[in-house]
């Protein structure tokens, strides 16, 4: 079994055990963490002894608050994202290999769970929120995009509620991930450690265990918005979702606009377009391979150092956007970021 300081795996009888383990930075993904889990989910897969895998963090506000950002950036400035493609490369074979996995994997999103942590939780057949989930895609504040699958899962919410996620960054607490379909359970977070006991011994009754564990959720504030949302953000053109807001003299709708006005035009509108395509794809390696395409490419265009160093290195949240309004954000662009790699540079999964 592989095994880093960062990541716990063991076995318990018939169950996997996958437990992140980086509390100081929210247990955010490394590339030796994404070997791990991939080795250990590659070893259960041909184990019949085991029947499902639990999926959790050690202690901590996090489940998963994304991947390794400051490897990310220092490729992006000092080698020309070589390393940058390498992480995602893999990052992204994670992702696909569990999407496609025979076994159940029941993901705890009991905590922050954000960019990569979404990567992991959303392929997994149960996904149990708590009251400290607090479930987001936050890319558009640091000039990068919804990734990790994110063009497959949130294009498949319905009611532009994908969208409005993807271009906002709008954070959701685990009873607005229940109501978007988004988690499957909501579990009291004083009840997880029962849940993972009564699954480590009965394994084939996962659904009916956390079926019994499970409360009623309080109402989901998004529920409200649902209206206004599919409204505002019905189009795949950014600069219509922005006219759309300004028609509109609600304070919903300017809050909203301002918080648009502060994220990367040019991740807006990668994602709106990135959405539209991943809707009409048919495998989800299709979709990652898309998805590799534009993180190769954007990881070293001027919005993601400046986005890391604005919102995470500095602090300073004064990002300077480059191109910095969304009529400079070209269609050739878009076209350049979304294009086929040369030959041999393309993402490709894992094979079995």
């Amino acid at each position: 079994m592989t095994e880093t300081v960062d990541l716990h795996t063991h076995t318990h009888g018939r169950t996997g055990h996958l437990s992140l383990n980086r509390p100081k930075a929210l247990h955010a993904l490394t590339l030796d963490m994404c070997h791990a889990m991939s080795a250990a989910l590659a070893g259960w897969a041909c184990d019949d002894g085991i029947e499902a895998v639990i999926l959790d963090h050690a202690e901590g506000r996090g489940f998963c608050a994304g991947g390794d950002i400051n490897l990310l950036r220092h490729s992006a400035l000092n080698d020309g994202g070589k390393s940058g493609r390498e992480f995602f490369h893999d990052e992204y074979r994670l992702n696909h290999q569990m999407f496609e996995y025979g076994k159940p994997i029941v993901a705890f999103m009991d905590g922050i769970t954000m960019g990569g942590g979404v990567g992991i939780a959303l392929p997994c057949k149960y996904r149990v929120a708590t009251e400290n989930t607090r479930f987001a895609m936050p890319e558009s504040g640091i000039g990068l995009f919804p990734d990790v699958g994110g063009g497959w899962h949130l294009s498949r919410l319905g009611g532009r509620l994908g969208q409005f996620l993807a271009v906002t960054g709008a954070r959701l607490d685990g009873a607005e991930c229940v109501w978007a379909g988004i988690a499957t359970h909501y579990l009291p977070a004083e009840k997880l450690a029962e849940a993972k006991a009564r699954i480590i011994e009965h394994p084939d009754r996962i659904g009916g265990i956390l079926s019994e564990l499970s409360t009623t959720p309080p109402p989901a504030r998004l529920e409200e918005n649902a209206a206004l949302i599919k409204k505002h953000f019905a189009s795949d053109r950014y600069e219509d979702i922005l006219a759309s807001l300004e028609a509109d003299d609600s304070e919903w709708a300017a809050k909203e606009l301002a918080t648009l006005r502060g994220k990367s035009p040019q991740t807006c509108k990668v994602a709106l377009r990135q959405l539209s395509e991943s809707e009409q794809l048919g495998s989800f390696a299709d979709n990652m391979r898309m998805e590799y395409r534009i993180a190769s490419r954007v990881l070293t265009r001027p919005d993601f150092a400046e986005g890391v160093r604005a919102v995470i290195v500095d602090k300073t949240n004064d990002p300077q956007w480059d191109p910095a309004a969304p009529e400079d954000v070209s269609e050739e662009l878009i076209d350049c970021i979304f294009a086929p790699l040369p030959e041999g540079e393309e993402w490709t999964p894992l094979e079995r």
